[in-house]
């Protein structure tokens, strides 16, 4: 074999690894997902009229753990009120976390 193959062959391999470890690493769903499962929850409960979502995992302690959190807000009317909320969703399985009623 000719040197030139064998350096393209150690190239290409090392692209693979690096490509197959970037995805490995970043396991986190993301961040529009993340807001779209909160959206999701709660329009069964009726309209929503806004939201947000911070699009940057954070570390929340839950329960004495800390797990990686997105952190997204939902904004609605109910009987002529203002309510917010803030979700903490988890960043990897893109289950909601805690749910806190802010007061508007």
């Amino acid at each position: 074999m000719k040197l030139r193959h064998i350096l393209l062959g150690a190239g290409l391999s090392l692209a693979a690894a690096f490509i197959v470890k970037q995805y490995a690493d970043n396991s986190y769903i993301s961040s529009e997902k993340a807001l779209h499962i909160v959206k999701s929850a709660f329009k069964q409960r009726g309209p929503i009229d806004g939201s947000w979502i911070y699009s940057v995992p954070e570390p929340y302690v839950i329960n004495g753990e800390t797990v990686p959190v997105y952190k997204t807000g939902i904004t609605r009317s109910a009987f002529g009120e203002l309510e917010q909320y803030e979700v903490m969703i988890h960043a990897k399985t893109g289950m909601i976390v805690e749910i806190i009623d802010s007061v508007a």
